[in-house]
C-alpha cells in the first residue's frame, strides 16, 4: 500500500473486506482498524490470549454498564 493515498487503500481494502469477511461498506466503515486488524489476525491463525481477570475488572470498573 506505500504509494498508494487514502481513497486508494481504503477502497482496496473495503474490497478484501468485503471479499474475504463478507462485511458490506457499512460495516467496513464503522470498524476500528483495530477491530480489522484482529480479524485478519485471526484469518493468518494468530492467536491472543483472552484478558486475564483482572484486566476484566479493570475494564469493567472503567466501563460500567449500569
Amino acid at each position: 500500500m506505500t504509494g498508494e493515498d487514502f481513497g486508494g487503500c481504503s477502497a482496496r481494502l473495503a474490497g478484501l473486506a468485503g471479499l474475504v469477511f463478507g462485511w458490506s461498506p457499512d460495516v467496513f466503515w464503522n470498524a476500528t482498524p483495530a477491530e480489522l486488524a484482529a480479524l485478519v489476525g485471526a484469518a493468518r491463525g494468530e492467536v491472543v490470549a483472552p484478558p486475564g481477570a483482572a484486566e476484566v475488572a479493570r475494564l469493567k470498573e472503567l466501563f460500567p454498564d449500569g
